[in-house]
């Protein structure tokens, strides 16, 4: 399994021995916990078959000497700022010494953000942009509390890296905290708890990690470290387009479900090396309808073309891997500039073809044309502009509306046609 050994080594490049992940791992958590503190607190998802898993949480800390002095309930998807503020409050009665998460990428941002409230102070939104948390954290002389995130989802790979997504559901809208600050000490991921996730969930997880990937990879274009991502891209994204309808059709199949898994690491691995840009940015304001993964990939194909002229090489990596996985026809090497993203983008709606999954926007129940004016206002808004200066073709606020409105609007329909290149 070359793909897998390469897929492990290059976590071992991003993580070393920091990182603890595999088939079983679970029970050593708490040695792990132990290095950091001894009054810990849980919060936890709850999903089917998750109580098992907890109580090998408890059993673990107990036996390395950790008091767990309460535990918290985890956060609904996108992580809802009321969650924030409820968890953010439970840490501050409880006060541990070391902090442990166990859910998918919504518990663990939450987490992330809720210590930084609780230490720190202030309000979330003081903490929406880059490096705001680590400027408090230098003007305040006050440390995070060490955060050992374990993972249940082939997913966001919140585990990993410096990024929390918190949603105001009163308005619908996503935003970002990213900062080196927030980065869990200690990343576990015990493959065996992804065996019994439904396949929407499978779905959304891996297309998050394709998503992280091909972003951070379309971005990297004229970067010194243009090699190392195209590198990790190239694994994360051919693991997910070859396994994923595999683990949809046979959900306990060992190989395929560690083939996800390893992919969305990957994908965190990326967006550490690198940002997202348009498909995220598109996606935060699509929250009521989507998934954050389902959103991404959805958007992806349209980006695509509005970006192809400007990253052909990364184009080509993508047509090879889209065409030994079968999603292509004819030749596409002779093709350059738009034509060659307007191919890759038909390979993306083919491999979405084959799971079952949207190319539209009007194929998603409760879609209206008000979450395209969202998504256009919420481009302009300063704390998510990282993501506009992250595009390969980078778009000021100005310009928005020229030419983010035409690739909605072709999201709107697939209609490839309509999308400008600058």
């Amino acid at each position: 399994m070359p793909k897998f050994a390469q897929a492990r080594a290059l976590l071992h490049e991003f993580k070393g021995d920091r990182y603890l992940f595999g088939t079983g791992v679970l029970a050593r958590v708490g040695a792990i916990a132990a290095a950091w503190g001894k009054r810990a607190v849980l919060v936890r998802s709850t999903f089917p078959s998750s109580d098992a898993f907890v109580q090998t949480i408890r059993e673990t800390l107990a036996q390395s000497g950790v008091t767990l002095a309460g535990e918290i309930s985890g956060a609904a998807p996108n992580a809802p700022r009321e969650d924030l503020f409820r968890i953010a409050d439970a840490l501050k009665a409880l006060d541990p010494d070391v902090i442990l998460s166990f859910g998918g990428g919504s518990t663990i941002d939450a987490t992330k953000a809720a210590e930084v409230l609780r230490t720190l102070g202030g309000e979330i939104d003081d903490y929406f942009g880059t490096g705001l948390v680590t400027a408090a954290v230098q003007a305040s002389g006050k440390p995070l509390t060490p955060h050992v995130a374990i993972q249940t989802a082939a997913s966001s790979a919140a585990h990993l890296t410096k990024y929390a997504n918190i949603t105001d559901t009163a308005t619908g809208q996503k935003k970002l905290i990213v900062d080196d600050a927030i980065v869990p000490v200690a990343p576990v991921f015990d493959y065996t708890v992804t065996y019994g996730a439904p396949p929407t969930l499978t779905t959304d997880g891996a297309l998050d990690g394709i998503s992280h990937a091909l972003e951070v990879l379309y971005g990297a274009v004229g970067k010194p470290n243009y090699a190392q991502i195209e590198a990790v891209a190239e694994a994360a994204i051919g693991l997910v387009v070859n396994y994923l309808p595999r683990a949809l059709e046979h959900p306990q199949d060992a190989e395929a479900r560690e083939a996800l898994c390893l992919a969305t690491d990957l994908g965190g691995y990326a967006i550490m090396l690198g940002g997202t840009n348009g498909g995220h940015l598109t996606s935060f304001s699509l929250v009521d309808i989507l998934s954050h993964g389902r959103a991404c990939a959805l958007m992806n194909p349209y980006y695509t073309v509005f970006f192809a002229p400007a990253i052909e090489t990364p184009l080509r990596t993508l047509a090879r891997l889209y065409a030994d996985a079968g999603l292509t026809t004819g030749d596409v090497s002779r093709l350059h500039g738009r034509d060659l993203g307007v191919a890759v983008a038909e390979a993306m709606f083919a491999f979405a073809r084959r799971i079952g999954f949207p190319t539209r926007l009007a194929e998603v129940p409760g879609f209206t044309p008000a979450h395209i004016e969202r998504a256009l206002v919420a481009a302009k808004d300063p704390q998510l502009k990282m993501k506009l200066q992250n595009m390969p073709v980078p778009l000021t606020a100005d310009r928005v509306d020229e030419y983010m409105g035409p690739i909605l609007t072709a999201a709107v329909n697939g209609d490839l046609t309509i999308i400008l290149n600058v």
